[in-house]
C-alpha cells in the first residue's frame, strides 16, 4: 500500500471534467518527488495520480510536472515506473561490508553504475525475526527487498534480507612471491585483501611468480594471517591466468559441486513422452566454426497456403533444457546461482555441466535430441500470421559453420552444403529475405560498432585482434531467433502465464537532453517532446555515415542508451522496436530463457516438468539476479579482454600506435588502439601546458587559452608509456597535437570546473580518475 503523504505545496485546481466537477488539491513538486522516493513500487503515474486523489483534466497538469522533474534530472523512467536516478531498485543483490554503531549490518549494491553517482549507497539490513537459513553476516552476499527511508534524519535506504546468496570469500587469488629471508608471501590480485603469508608445507608444488588460490587457514591476532595454497593456476606471466583473474575478482562460480556433477552425470536421454515426433524435418544448426555446443537449429519453406503468396514458415527449434533441469534439482541451484556461460577467449565458464550442455542438450547432428519448437508463418512483407509451439524429438540434419553456410549461398559449396543448397539453404536464405523486409519495416537501432575478437595461438598467447565479417548467414539466425523469442512473449502473455521479459527502456530523458546538447554542436537536431523512437536514431546515424563524425555519433548514441534488463514486469524492447520480447533461444547458457521453456511447458500443458507456482512468485528476485550476474559477466570478459592486452603489450612500451579517443573525463582521455582494441589511459595533467576544461555533454577536454583539445572519436597518434598485465591497465603519452573543438563545445565550458594541466597553478580539483565506460 501507498503511504498517504499530504501535499505541502498543493494548491487547489479546478478539474472541470466528467470525472471530478469539484475543487482538488494539485501536489507540488516536492510532494511528488517525495511521493517517488518513498514508493519506488508505487511510482507510475496511474499510482501517483491514485495516491493524491488526482482525476479527470488535472492529470494533465500532473503530466507536466512529471515531465518537467525528468528534464530536469530529478527522476527517471524506469519499467513503467518513475525512479531517482541513481536510486536503488525494489529488489537488490547486496554484499553485507559492515556493521554500524549499533552492531547492525550495513550492506552495498553488488553491482553499481558509477555514471550515476561515484560512490554507491549504503544500506541498513533490517532484523528479520521469520528468517530463514543461515543468518547473515559481514562478507555474504544476500538478495534483499529494499526500502526507501521517509525519514530525512534516518537511513536512506534499508533492506531486509530474501535469502542468502553463496559467496566465495574464503579463496585468495594471488602471486606467490618468495622474499629475500626465505619466507613466502602471497600478494592478493584484489587490492582490497591484505598480503598473506603462506606455509613453506603447503606450496602445493606451486613456485615463485605462480599466480595460486589461497585458502585461509590460520588468523592471528598479530602479524599476517597464514594461509594454504590450494590450485596453482600458472605463472602468472601466462595468458592462461588472466581470464583467472577475472573469475576471481568478480566471484563467477566456476567449479561445479560434486553433487551437481553427480546430478548429471546420472541424467538419462529424455523419451518420447509429450513429444512429437519431427525427427524427419530437415532442421540444421549453423553455429561459429569453434563452437560446443549447439542450442539452436532452422529450417524454412515456402507457405503452400494460396491464401499466403510469397509467404514462408519458418521454425527454430532451441534444445530442451527444462528436460533435464528441473525445479528444486541441484542443477536448477547451481544454474540460477551462475545465471549465465561467461565467455573468455581461452576458455568458457558455463552454466550447465558438459554432460547437459555440450551432449544431452547439444543438438548433435544425425543425433536425437528433445527440443522445443516453434512453427512461425510469414507474409510476403514479413509479417507474423501466426505461430505455434511443439515439444518434439528431432535429428539435425547437418551441423554448418557460419562461413560454410555462406560460401555455399555465394556458390562454393562443399561435399556437405551441395546436396542440401537447393532443398534446405536457398528456401532459409528466401525466408530471411521475408524477415528481413518485416525487420526493416519495424526499424529496430542500427547501430554501426563492430565487435573485435582476439584470437589466440594453440599456447594461449594473443595472436591477433580482428574484426569477423558480418555475414548475411549471422543476420539470417539472429532474425529467426529474435521471431521466435517474440513468439515467446506473446503466446505467454496471451495465456497469462507469468514469465521474465527481455526488457530495454527508452534513453531517459536527461540523457537525450544531453545527447540533444551534443548534436547541436554538429548542426544536427534531434526532436524535443514526443518519445522517441529508434528510427529517429537511425536517421541521425544515416547522415552522417561514411563521415568523420561516424564512429563519433555512434558512439555518443549507444552512451545515450539504457542497459536492458531482466524484468517480469513488461515494458518492450526499445532497441529491437518490439511491444513483447523475452528470451527463449539459448537455455543451455542463460537462466532466463530456461524460466521462459518452463513457462511455456505449463502454459501450453506440454508436460508435468513445467513452472512451479513457487517460481512464478520468486520471478522478481530471479530478474533481479541473473540481470547481476549478465553484468557480472559482461565485465569479467571485458576486464580480461584489457588483461589480455596488457601482457600482450608489455614489452611494446615505448612503441607508438593509432589509437581513438573512447572517453573523456575529468581525469583525462580513455584511448582504444585501433589495431587492438584495448583501452588506455592519459592522465589530463599530461596533455601540455595549458588548463583544460571538461565538457561533458560534448564529451570533450579544450585548452582554455588555446581553445584547442580533444573529443571523444578523435583519431590520435599515442606514445605506450607503462602497461601492467595484472591489473589489465596501460598508460599513453598524446603525440597528436590538440585541434581546435567545435564553438558549441566552448560555450558549455564557462560553467564548468577546472581541470589542471601541467602549468602550475593552484587547484582543488581531484586528478585521479576511474576506469569506466
Amino acid at each position: 500500500m501507498a503511504r498517504r503523504i499530504s501535499p505541502p505545496n498543493g494548491k487547489k485546481r479546478s478539474a472541470n471534467s466528467e470525472a471530478s466537477g469539484r475543487e482538488q488539491y494539485m501536489p507540488g513538486r516536492d510532494a511528488i518527488l517525495q511521493f517517488i522516493k518513498e514508493n519506488p513500487d508505487l511510482a507510475g503515474k496511474r499510482d501517483i495520480a491514485k495516491a493524491f486523489n488526482i482525476k479527470g483534466d488535472a492529470r494533465i497538469a500532473l503530466k507536466d510536472i512529471l515531465r518537467d522533474l525528468a528534464g530536469d534530472g530529478l527522476v527517471e523512467k524506469r519499467a513503467k515506473r518513475l525512479a531517482v536516478p541513481g536510486s536503488l531498485p525494489s529488489v537488490a543483490v547486496l554484499d553485507i561490508t559492515g556493521r554500524d554503531g549499533d552492531g547492525g549490518l550495513i550492506a552495498k549494491p553488488a553491482e553499481w553504475d558509477a555514471n550515476h553517482q561515484e560512490r554507491p549507497p549504503v544500506v541498513f539490513i533490517r532484523a528479520s525475526r521469520n528468517q530463514k537459513g543461515p543468518t547473515p553476516g559481514v562478507g555474504d552476499r544476500v538478495l534483499a527487498r529494499i526500502f526507501h527511508g521517509a525519514d530525512p534524519t534516518g537511513p536512506a535506504y534499508t533492506g531486509r534480507v530474501i535469502k542468502k546468496i553463496e559467496h566465495r570469500k574464503d579463496a585468495v587469488l594471488g602471486v606467490l612471491r618468495k622474499l629475500d629471508n626465505g619466507e613466502w608471501r602471497l600478494e592478493p590480485v584484489e587490492r582490497r585483501q591484505v598480503e598473506l603469508a603462506i606455509d613453506p608445507a603447503q606450496l602445493n608444488n606451486a613456485k615463485a611468480n605462480d599466480l595460486v588460490e589461497v585458502e585461509v587457514s590460520k588468523v592471528s591476532r598479530y602479524g599476517l594471517a597464514l594461509g594454504r595454497i590450494t590450485q596453482v593456476v600458472g605463472s602468472v606471466a601466462s595468458e592462461k591466468a588472466l581470464s583467472m583473474i577475472a573469475i576471481h575478482e568478480h566471484e563467477i562460480p566456476h567449479v561445479f559441486p560434486d553433487s551437481v556433477t553427480a546430478e548429471a552425470e546420472k541424467a538419462k536421454p529424455a523419451t518420447m513422452a509429450h513429444r512429437d515426433d519431427w525427427r524427419h524435418v530437415p532442421l540444421v544448426t549453423i553455429d561459429p566454426a569453434d563452437a560446443k555446443d549447439h542450442d539452436d537449429a532452422v529450417y524454412a519453406e515456402p507457405d503452400p497456403d494460396e491464401k499466403n503468396p510469397g509467404g514462408f514458415i519458418a521454425t527454430v527449434a532451441i534444445a530442451d533444457v527444462a528436460a533435464y533441469v528441473t525445479p528444486r534439482s541441484q542443477l536448477d541451484r547451481e544454474a540460477l546461482k551462475r545465471g549465465n556461460s561467461v565467455y573468455f577467449p581461452d576458455r568458457v565458464v558455463p552454466m550447465l555441466p558438459e554432460r547437459i550442455s555440450n551432449d544431452l542438450c547439444s543438438l548433435k547432428e544425425l543425433v536425437d535430441r528433445p527440443a522445443l519448437a516453434v512453427r512461425m508463418i510469414f507474409d510476403a512483407e514479413g509479417r507474423k500470421i501466426s505461430h505455434t509451439f511443439h515439444r518434439v524429438m528431432m535429428r539435425s540434419h547437418a551441423r554448418l559453420s557460419y562461413p560454410q553456410a555462406q560460401a555455399a549461398i555465394d556458390g562454393a559449396t562443399d561435399e556437405k552444403t551441395a546436396p542440401m543448397l537447393d532443398t534446405i539453404l536457398k528456401p532459409l536464405w528466401a525466408a530471411y529475405v521475408v524477415l528481413k523486409r518485416g525487420r526493416d519495416a519495424r526499424e529496430p537501432l542500427e547501430l554501426d560498432l563492430p565487435e573485435k575478437k582476439i584470437l589466440l595461438t594453440p599456447e594461449g598467447k594473443v595472436d591477433k585482434v580482428v574484426i569477423p565479417p558480418r555475414l548475411d548467414a549471422h543476420k539470417l539466425i539472429e532474425e529467426f531467433m529474435i521471431q521466435a523469442n517474440v513468439a515467446a512473449a506473446e503466446t505467454l502473455e496471451r495465456k497469462k502465464q507469468p514469465l521474465i521479459f527481455r526488457i530495454h527502456d527508452a534513453p531517459s530523458l536527461a540523457k537525450q537532453e544531453t545527447l540533444r546538447e551534443f548534436l547541436r554542436t554538429m548542426d544536427i537536431s534531434l526532436a524535443r517532446g514526443a518519445e522517441l523512437r529508434p528510427n529517429q536514431f537511425n536517421h541521425i546515424l544515416k547522415r552522417v555515415e561514411g563521415s568523420e563524425q561516424q564512429d563519433l555519433v555512434n558512439q555518443v548514441v549507444l552512451r545515450s542508451q539504457s542497459q536492458a534488463e531482466y524484468n517480469p514486469a513488461n515494458i518492450g524492447h526499445f532497441g529491437l522496436n518490439l511491444h513483447r520480447y523475452a528470451h527463449f533461444t539459448s537455455p543451455i547458457r542463460r537462466y532466463a530463457d530456461l524460466i521462459v521453456h518452463r513457462a511455456l511447458i505449463s502454459a501450453l500443458g506440454l508436460g508435468p516438468d513445467g513452472l512451479t507456482p513457487d517460481e512464478e512468485a520468486a520471478l522478481p528476485e530471479i530478474a533481479a539476479l541473473i540481470s547481476t550476474s549478465e553484468r557480472r559477466a559482461m565485465a569479467a570478459e571485458r576486464d580480461t579482454v584489457d588483461r589480455l592486452i596488457a601482457h600482450y603489450l608489455a614489452d611494446k612500451v615505448g612503441s607508438s600506435f593509432e589509437g581513438r579517443v573512447q572517453g573523456v573525463t575529468k581525469a583525462g582521455l580513455f584511448v582504444s588502439l585501433a589495431t587492438y582494441g584495448a583501452d588506455g589511459f592519459i592522465p589530463i595533467s599530461t596533455l601540455g601546458d595549458d588548463y583544460y576544461l571538461y565538457d561533458e555533454t560534448n564529451h570533450a577536454l579544450s585548452g582554455e587559452r588555446s581553445g584547442k583539445g580533444f573529443r571523444l572519436g578523435d583519431v590520435v597518434e599515442v606514445r605506450l608509456v607503462e602497461a601492467l598485465p595484472v591489473a589489465g591497465a596501460l598508460r599513453f603519452e598524446m603525440l597528436s597535437e590538440p585541434h581546435p573543438v567545435p564553438s558549441g563545445v566552448r560555450s558549455h565550458h564557462k560553467a564548468k570546473r577546472f581541470i589542471r594541466g601541467n602549468q602550475k597553478r593552484p587547484s582543488t580539483v581531484s586528478r585521479s580518475g576511474r576506469r569506466g565506460r
